[in-house]
């Protein structure tokens, strides 16, 4: 061992089999994201003389992952990358309070527990209990509407909404829902596997489409919410900066009794004509500041990614430097 450096040992050595994960699963991810090996003996956490130059930020990553395994915190492969960036960026009070004080917003099918695992995602989660609507806005992969969808199936769990309501805009194929075979729910249904993957996630598919069925999920193209009030519900409108103006404000317009509205979308990935101006950028430069109205921003940071990604985007920011 006289090529490595002892940079951490755990208080107990217990901890090790926890830390690593099953299969040495976070071990591995670890190593993947540094791209050298880390070598754990005995409760001993070594790196390699060389790399010395990631030791605070390694200390500081094991610290807090025995501090999770002596308060029985899951953790999963995927939250190191994010773990890893926040403690590089100096926000470790940040990472505690998200970990420590998460509060669980469901339990899917399977047993697993969701939780929201970046600040923005605790934020969106905070904002979603006292808001009428709110607004997700980000890059794909944020959570954003995978979190609104969780939250909305555990209201229904709880009875304290009659149903959920899907809606989204129907842009992408270039063809008219009319001329698409099928009746409206396989029109739309291609529209909507992601909503439906979350929703398979928390009922289970057979329950989802049982669920459809007696109409506690609907789901609907947003040029058909016209004329109609959503009452004892939550309506989610997906891929919205894809909803022309008119339409946006044709949908935030049918907010009902006891209802709440969840918008999400990527202001980046705008697909509308060019004549056409997007209604989301216009809803949150107009409504923003307004009472009982909220809207939260995630940004890249909120990307779960994979480690392979990690290094690619590490690699061309290096270049940039270059």
């Amino acid at each position: 061992m006289n090529e490595y450096t002892l940079i951490y040992e755990l208080k107990e050595i217990l901890n090790e089999s926890l830390i690593l994960g099953p299969n040495n699963t976070i071990l591995h991810m670890i190593e993947e994201i540094v791209d050298f090996p880390v070598v754990i003996l005995q409760g001993k956490i070594y790196i390699p003389k060389d790399k010395e130059d990631e030791k605070d930020t390694l200390m500081a990553l094991f610290a807090l992952l025995e501090q999770f395994s002596f308060e029985h915190i899951s953790f999963s492969a995927q939250d190191i990358i994010y773990i890893m960036q926040n403690i590089k960026e100096g926000k470790l009070n940040e990472l505690k309070e998200i970990y420590f004080h998460r509060e669980l917003l469901i339990t899917l099918q399977n047993g697993k527990p969701i939780f929201p695992k970046t600040a923005h995602q605790a934020l969106y989660l905070k904002e979603l209990k006292s808001n009428d609507i709110v607004f997700g806005v980000g890059p794909a992969g944020t959570g954003k509407t995978y979190l609104a969808v969780m939250y909305a199936a555990s209201l229904l769990k709880k009875q304290q909404i009659k149903r959920i309501l899907l809606v989204r805009p129907v842009v992408e194929a270039g063809e008219k829902l009319g001329f698409l075979p099928g009746d409206l729910k396989e029109k739309i249904d291609p529209y909507l596997i992601p909503l439906y993957d979350a929703l398979n996630d928390c009922f289970g598919k057979d329950m989802v489409a049982k669920m459809i069925e007696k109409g506690s999920i609907e789901v609907a193209p947003l040029a058909y919410m016209r004329g109609r009030t959503l009452d004892h519900c939550i309506a989610i409108l997906d891929e919205a900066q894809n909803a022309t103006t008119t339409q946006m404000k044709m949908f935030l317009t049918r907010l009902g009794v006891e209802s709440q509205m969840i918008i999400t979308g990527d202001i980046t990935q705008i697909d509308l004509p060019s004549h056409h101006h997007s209604g989301l950028i216009e809803a949150i430069h107009l409504l923003k500041n307004l009472p009982g109205l909220s809207i939260v921003q995630f940004d890249k940071s909120d990307v779960m990614r994979h480690p392979l990604v990690y290094k690619i985007i590490h690699r061309y920011e290096s270049k940039k430097e270059e």
